[in-house]
C-alpha cells in the first residue's frame, strides 16, 4: 500500500487552509462592503458623536423634521416634516432595487388642513399608529373641537398594501393621546391627558393588551412622569425592556432633553440622561431606535426669531450608535 510522505500531506493541509481562509476573508470583506439599508441614506456612519441623518434628503434647511419610524426589515420609513408655519404632514420613502425612493407626502396625509405625526409602526410590521386631528364624525364629537387629536392607525394587507385610515375607538377616545408607540407584546406606550395639553394629568401613559383590546390607560408612576415639564414622545422597546422620553426643564422651556428608565424585574428605574453628546442647549426629542436596535435616531431643533420679531421651528434628524451608547449609560450606572 503506497502512502503519502507527511510533509506532502503537511502542504496540502496548508493550501487548504489557504484557500479557506482566502475565502472567508473575501465573504467578510463582501459583506463589510455592502452598505445597510440606513447607510445608504447617509454618506457617514455615526459612532459616538451623533450626526445628520440623510442630509438634504430627509433633514432639510429650514423645515422642521424628525419622528421617524422604520419598518422591521428597515426598507420603508415614515417621518414628519413641516415647512415653518405649516401644518405637519407624514412623508414615506421606500427601498426600490437597492436605491431609497424620493420623500413624498403618505396617501393619507395629504391634507394641509389637517395634522398628522409621530409615525410608528409595529414590531412586526403590518400596522402604523399615528396622531391626527383630521375630523371624526358627528357622533364620536361630543364635546370635542374637530381640531382635537386622536390615535388613528392603517394596516398593511397581504399584497403590502395599506389600508385607510382606521380611528381608535374606547379607551382611547374620550383622551387627547399622542405618540402611540407598540411593544412586541401589542401593548401601547404614549403621551395622553384627559383635558388636552397642559393639563395636570399629562405625561406618559400605556394599555395593556388583551387579546386585541385594550380596556383602560393608565398613567406610568412619578419615576417617570415628574421628571420636569412637558413629558413626552415615548420609545419602547420592543421587549419593554427599557424607555425613551424627553422632557423639558422647568426652568428652560422649549429645551427638551432625552432620558432613558430601564425595566428591571418589573419595575422602572429611575430616568437617566442621555449624556452630553445627545442633550445640548438646544432641544432634542422625538426618539426612536432603529428596529435592528443599533442606532438611536432623534430630532435635534430650535426656535428662530425673525425680523418682525415672530418665532419658528427648525429641526434636522439625527442618528447615532445606540449599542455604544446604552452600554456607556450602564456602565456609568453600574459603577455608582
Amino acid at each position: 500500500m503506497k502512502t503519502t510522505p507527511y510533509y506532502f500531506k503537511n502542504i496540502r493541509f496548508i493550501k487548504t487552509l489557504t484557500i479557506s481562509s482566502f475565502l472567508l476573508l473575501f465573504i467578510v470583506a463582501c459583506q463589510n462592503s455592502k452598505k445597510s439599508n440606513l447607510a445608504l441614506l447617509s454618506s457617514q456612519i455615526p459612532t459616538d458623536i451623533p450626526l445628520v441623518f440623510a442630509p438634504d434628503i430627509i433633514s432639510i434647511d429650514n423645515h422642521v423634521s424628525g419622528s421617524i419610524t422604520f419598518s422591521p426589515d428597515m426598507t420603508e420609513l415614515f417621518f414628519n416634516r413641516r415647512k415653518p408655519d405649516e401644518s405637519h404632514n407624514l412623508y414615506t420613502m421606500k427601498l426600490t432595487d437597492g436605491k431609497w425612493t424620493k420623500p413624498k407626502p403618505a396617501s393619507f396625509s395629504t391634507n394641509k388642513k389637517n395634522l398628522d405625526f409621530h409615525s410608528r409602526f409595529t414590531p412586526k410590521g403590518n400596522r402604523l399608529y399615528f396622531g391626527s386631528t383630521r375630523p371624526v364624525t358627528d357622533s364620536l364629537m361630543t364635546s370635542n373641537t374637530r381640531r382635537r387629536l386622536h390615535q388613528w392607525y392603517i394596516e398593511k394587507n397581504e399584497n403590502g398594501f395599506w389600508s385607510e385610515p382606521i380611528l381608535m375607538g374606547q379607551p382611547f377616545i374620550d383622551n387627547y393621546i399622542m405618540g402611540a408607540v407598540p411593544s412586541e407584546k401589542g401593548n401601547l406606550y404614549f403621551f395622553a391627558s384627559g383635558k388636552g395639553p397642559g393639563a395636570e394629568d399629562e405625561g406618559i401613559y400605556y394599555a395593556i393588551n388583551q387579546n386585541g383590546q385594550y380596556a383602560s390607560i393608565e398613567r406610568m408612576g412619578d419615576v417617570i412622569n415628574t421628571n420636569g415639564k412637558s413629558i413626552a414622545h415615548p420609545y419602547i422597546a420592543p421587549d419593554e425592556s427599557y424607555l425613551i422620553y424627553d422632557s423639558e426643564k422647568a426652568t428652560e422651556p422649549n429645551n427638551g432633553d432625552l432620558f432613558i428608565s430601564f425595566n428591571q424585574n418589573g419595575s422602572w428605574t429611575e430616568s437617566y440622561s442621555l449624556g452630553p453628546k445627545i442633550n445640548t442647549k438646544i432641544s432634542e426629542g422625538t426618539a426612536t431606535v432603529s428596529p435592528d436596535g443599533k442606532y438611536l435616531f432623534f430630532s435635534r431643533g430650535e426656535e428662530k426669531v425673525r425680523e418682525d420679531g415672530s418665532t419658528y421651528w427648525v429641526s434636522k434628524t439625527y442618528w447615532v450608535d445606540f449599542i455604544k451608547l446604552k452600554k456607556e449609560i450602564l456602565e456609568n450606572i453600574n459603577s455608582n
